[in-house]
């Protein structure tokens, strides 16, 4: 009876887990994509890291895996997302990473919560 119910609370967080990261996932130029500051985060490195990465590994983000926002594109995020209103004066662009960037963000940070994030997207 015990393992049945540590069955349950492990699904019940899975879920929990899986709902806040479908509420970061965002439609951006028709592609299903997630912020630099939200993959961080879930990645657990700062945004600085994380974009630090995809400047110095060009050759694997091409423009299908991740992107930088338009000035219009950001303050649209901003005013529909409140969790990213600290976006609002940033002097720079966020990128937004398609799946295959968070992917390839996950193996080029090479830290132990990434690469854990992508063992529970491929399983």
């Amino acid at each position: 009876m015990k393992n049945r119910s540590i069955t349950k609370k492990t699904v019940v967080a899975a879920l929990h887990v899986t709902a806040h990261i479908a509420r970061q996932i965002l439609v951006i130029r028709g592609q299903k994509v997630m912020i630099d500051a939200d993959l961080a985060a879930l990645y657990d490195v700062p945004t600085k890291r994380l974009n630090e990465q995809v400047k110095r590994n060009p050759g694997r983000f091409p423009g299908d895996f991740v992107f930088a926002l338009t000035r219009a594109e950001r303050d649209e995020v901003v005013a529909n997302c409140d969790h990213l209103q600290r976006l609002k004066f940033s002097p720079t662009m966020p990128f937004a990473f398609t799946e295959h960037g968070a992917l390839m963000a996950a193996s080029v940070l090479n830290t132990p919560r990434a690469v854990g994030k992508v063992v529970e997207i491929k399983s």
